[in-house]
């Protein structure tokens, strides 16, 4: 049971500082979160994992995670005044943002990539501005949507891995086997079999 107890809190250690990094702009926090899970279930197994079916739902979680930050950054740019041109320049600057500026380019690059699209295409500089501004608001309201995800994959996770009295690891189902099946190994040793009553009667008989 002190097992349980220890990797639970440790894996909640971890999934709160993924629940950080939700706010971090540039930082997986949602993928920590999944991989934190994921190893305890491969670790504890049926003896008090988080389970299979759980693991699914964080793995769908974290694609909703990635998804909202994506598509929030271009619809923050369309609302305020981006064409088709400034929101693809959003997303050429996420992209190169955290390739070149790790973390702080994930609002960088898509101010200046929606900027640079609308003016390259012959729009005004306020105009593509306004574009810029849109693709960082959007930006943050994914860094929003990505923490409320992470909120649910820890939820679910204290809900369904936490260890209670009945939970048994592997180790401790082993040893309760082993224990139950002790005395019927006991009993068949010492109740000699049918047979070998019948081969001593015979043998007594013999002399």
């Amino acid at each position: 049971m002190l097992e349980l107890w220890i990797g639970f809190g440790l894996i909640i250690l971890v999934m709160f500082i993924g629940m950080i990094g939700n706010l971090i702009p540039g930082v997986p926090g949602t993928s920590l979160i999944f991989t934190a899970g994921l190893i305890h279930q491969i670790y504890f197994g049926d003896g008090g994992g988080i389970g299979w079916f759980w693991i699914f739902a964080l793995g769908i979680l974290t694609l909703a995670s990635f998804l909202i930050d994506y598509i929030a950054s271009l619809l923050g740019a369309k609302t305020l005044g981006a064409t088709w041109r400034g929101m693809l320049g959003a997303f050429v600057g996420i992209i190169l943002g955290l390739i070149l500026l790790p973390p702080f380019g994930i609002i960088i690059g898509p101010f200046v990539g929606a900027i640079v699209f609308e003016w390259a295409f012959g729009r005004e500089v306020r105009e593509a501005s306004k574009a810029g501004v849109g693709a960082v608001v959007g930006v943050l309201l994914g860094m929003v949507g990505s923490a409320i995800c992470g909120m649910v994959m820890l939820g679910i996770f204290l809900v369904a891995a936490l260890p209670y009295e009945h939970t048994k690891t592997g180790s401790q189902k082993i040893e309760s086997q082993q224990k139950k099946m002790l005395p019927q190994i006991v009993k068949t040793n010492l109740i000699p079999s049918k047979e070998n009553s019948e081969n001593n009667e015979s043998a007594n008989l013999a002399n």
